[in-house]
């Protein structure tokens, strides 16, 4: 696709994708696997209290924005909704989740916390894939 036929994705499905994942993840890192998360990483009551979650969670959906808009762009105008779904699932497993597991590894972290977080991103990628594939 040359530049004069690029894909824009729209902004609405973008902004459902990204508040979609953005809920995954208060269920995920709250009730879900919170406590554990919180254990393996090493942060205190105290630390997660006193973080300026304004700054967390504003950046946090932008960023969730931007990965949903590119992956969109990924995707192309009017993906098919197994493909969607099912390369969603590849790239939250196979690139983030591997991405993760490489950092996890020279920081010598738990394979429990590499599992946390590369479920999420499995699960979040699949989600923008839902909503790409399926919406047309």
């Amino acid at each position: 696709m040359d530049a004069a036929t690029a894909f824009t994705p729209s902004i609405l499905k973008t902004l459902i994708a990204a508040l979609a994942t953005f809920l995954l993840g208060g269920l995920w890192y709250g009730p879900l696997f919170g406590k554990a998360w919180q254990r393996l990483t090493g942060l205190s009551d105290e630390q997660v209290k006193s973080a300026n979650m304004a700054r967390t969670f504003g950046l946090s959906f932008v960023l969730a924005f931007v990965a949903a808009w590119v992956f969109a762009m990924f995707l192309g105008p009017s993906p098919d909704p197994g493909f969607a779904i099912g390369v969603g699932a590849m790239a939250g497993l196979c690139w983030v989740g591997a991405s993760f597991g490489i950092n996890d590894l020279f920081e010598q972290r738990s394979v429990k916390l590499w599992a946390i977080n590369a479920g999420y991103h499995t699960l979040a990628f699949t989600m923008f894939g839902a909503v790409f594939g399926l919406w047309h």
